[in-house]
């Protein structure tokens, strides 16, 4: 990572990335019902939930979605087209809202304790959501995918009666694992700890959920030094850890030679060949049919 607007503009392309790879032949667009997970000073943390059909009969899986924007940009509509694929393939999907950093009170640390509540949320709301609590999964890029894999590694002492936060599985789209020396990161967080206190790849420990990296190797954003890193360290603790790295790409899998640090121009191919292999990863967790 290199600085805001590398993370605000890339976000913003990873708009193309989602919808790649949905489900095609379907009719309209899925409409989401919107919850108020969490008020956390005030503020209003919204989950919008997206299922085909009402609640009842069998439990079926969840995916709770979190976008990029470099911790301080982005809305969960960034996320709808993705949430709506996973919902026509049988899953209750959750497109999240969370705090973004403002460099005044708000830090990374806020964004991560709320996509941690939103998992507890979809728990604790299993019966209403027609969801089967034992298969959550998160799935988010760049920034996003640091939340989600945040959420495995970094629970907070929640009460033992509480829903637990830790996905069953992760996908993670160019993910932000490895952040020790990022002076952005480190300019967020205003003094409240170092960037290595919430990086993924320095907390791997066993007992973790199975995880999905899809990566270019060329990525000059969230280099893929980081991403080799983490899945080492979870095969070395015993977790699954699948890396895929698409070569000749970069962050948001921008073709090489395009510049992916100020506006990536994600390749659709590739794009959507990463959607079937995110597809083919919950399919072998039963996550999908």
């Amino acid at each position: 990572m290199r600085c805001v607007g590398v993370w605000l503009v890339a976000s913003l392309q990873l708009l193309a990335v989602p919808s790649v790879g949905a489900t095609q032949g379907v009719p309209a667009p899925l409409t989401p019902v919107e919850h108020v997970y969490a008020q956390p000073g005030g503020t209003q943390l919204k989950a919008y939930v997206f299922s085909l059909g009402k609640p009842g009969g069998e439990r079926r899986p969840a995916i709770v979605l979190l976008h990029g924007g470099g911790w301080a940009m982005g809305e969960p509509a960034w996320a709808f087209s993705r949430a709506q694929h996973f919902a026509k393939r049988g899953m209750v999907a959750i497109a999240a809202q969370y705090r973004l950093s403002d460099q005044k009170a708000i830090t990374p640390h806020e964004a991560m304790a709320d996509a941690r509540e939103v998992i507890r949320w979809v728990r604790a709301h299993a019966d209403s959501l027609g969801i089967d609590p034992k298969r959550v999964a998160a799935y988010g890029w760049s920034a996003g995918a640091h939340l989600a894999a945040a959420a495995a590694i970094f629970d907070d002492g929640a009460p033992r009666d509480s829903d637990t936060a830790r996905p069953d599985a992760l996908v993670l789209v160019s993910p932000a694992l490895s952040l020790v020396g990022d002076s952005w990161v480190q300019r967020l967080l205003i003094g409240r700890g170092s960037a290595r206190d919430i990086s993924p790849d320095e907390h791997v420990r066993k007992g973790l959920p199975p995880a999905l990296i899809l990566q270019g190797d060329v990525d000059t954003v969230t280099p893929v030094t980081g991403a080799r890193r983490f899945c080492e360290r979870m095969r070395a603790a015993g977790n699954v850890c699948e890396l895929h790295v698409y070569e000749g790409f970069g962050h948001l899998f921008t073709p090489a030679g395009t510049p992916d640090d100020g506006s990536p121009q994600s390749d659709p191919a590739t794009s959507a060949d990463a959607a079937r292999r995110a597809d083919r990863f919950l399919e072998s967790l039963g996550f999908l049919k």
